[in-house]
């Protein structure tokens, strides 16, 4: 298996498996002398860890980031960072039912066909676990962002579950760290507690919506035509397990708009910088940021493992029925907040040093 790999400058390999005994990520290319401790990692870690509340995975796993290199005297060396957090509540047994079966909606048909092996246990690979890889080397980017450009905020949350949407009148960023769902929306929490409640009891599960803005980040950050830094987000979204759709700014929904309504009209604003009356562009002009806030969304689609009997078949291609044992969340979406968050800082920090390694300053002046 290749291509486990993202980032141009800022590079990250993912390495590891659901049921092994440990999983990590490779992070290169971060510039030296960035304050970096194992605890400012766990910090981000420990938002997605799993078993947080009932509405998530109860597989306890402690998520505890070890630095095994890249790091001398509490900052980086600008040398390959290896990262590393064992896997310490694996529970296969619970998988030993479907080694011969295929769950629906799950990898392990295509990872059979392309490989002739796959791991069973949780998926191996395929397994959401993953991605606590990349919310560690997202920790990363965030400190070293910290340092090139400070005044940027990156802030994900949850906007839809299932067919129920939030009401964005009443939004209050406050609101995302006071639920368990991540929402800006206080009465939207309340409503998708009592509906997963039914969900879960009831073995099912169910998908959602997750926004992620990132704030101050400067204009000029990406390249045309092939090196976009929607196309980059767009990119790194999507390969965030259980990803199936992606916009940015008003995405699918200036198919609807009139041009009129579309463009963002620019102004003069009183500190001589441009100002926009609108964002449905998502902060990004021609594949080059504008210094609006960068908007993604992403769609996740409902956990595959779920008790509800399913019909599928076998490797020797009989049919079987099957129904999922162990510990899965009822909606994924819940814990791919802090996930879209990593992938948008590594994002943004790729191009943040593209952009100085070629540019510099930004070169055209307004005014």
């Amino acid at each position: 298996m290749s291509i486990n790999s993202f980032g141009r400058l800022f590079t990250v390999t993912t390495w590891g498996e659901s049921h092994g005994p440990a999983l990590g990520a490779t992070v290169d290319g971060c510039p030296p002398g960035v304050p970096l401790t194992a605890e400012m990692l766990q910090h981000w870690l420990d938002l997605r860890k799993p078993g947080q509340n009932k509405y998530t995975t109860q597989r306890r796993e402690p998520d505890a980031v070890e630095i095994l290199s890249g790091v001398f005297e509490g900052q980086t060396t600008g040398t390959p960072i290896q990262l590393m957090i064992r896997n310490t509540d694996q529970r296969s047994k619970d998988y030993s039912d479907i080694m011969e079966k295929f769950r629906p909606g799950h990898a392990d048909i295509t990872y059979w066909q392309k490989y002739g092996i796959r791991d069973y246990r949780g998926g191996g690979r395929s397994s959401a676990r993953e991605t606590a890889a990349r919310v560690a080397a997202g920790g990363v980017a965030r400190e070293a962002l910290k340092m090139l450009v400070p005044e940027l905020e990156i802030t994900g949350c949850m906007v839809q579950m299932g067919p129920h949407k939030i009401d964005r009148e009443s939004w209050d960023w406050d609101q995302i760290s006071q639920n368990p769902f991540w929402t800006p929306d206080a009465q939207a929490a309340e409503d998708w507690a009592a509906y997963l409640d039914e969900l879960r009891k009831s073995g099912n599960s169910v998908g959602a919506v997750i926004e992620v803005v990132a704030k101050g980040a400067p204009a000029g950050l990406g390249a045309p035509v092939y090196g976009k830094i929607d196309t980059d987000i767009a990119t790194a979204m999507m390969s965030i397990n259980a990803v199936k759709g992606v916009e940015i700014g008003a995405g699918m929904a200036a198919a609807e708009l009139t041009g009129e309504d579309n463009a963002d009209e620019i102004f003069m604003g009183n500190d001589g910088k441009p100002v926009y009356s609108s964002n449905h562009a998502g902060g990004v002009l021609g594949g080059i940021s504008t210094g609006q806030d960068l908007v993604c969304r992403f769609a996740v689609k409902p956990t595959s493992s779920i008790l509800k009997p399913r019909q599928t078949i076998t490797k020797s291609g009989q049919p079987a029925e099957i129904i999922t044992k162990g510990r899965h969340d009822p909606c994924v979406g819940i814990r791919a907040v802090p996930v879209g968050e990593a992938m948008m800082a590594c994002v943004i920090l790729d191009h943040v040093l593209l952009h100085r390694g070629q540019i510099g300053e930004n070169r055209g002046a307004i005014g």
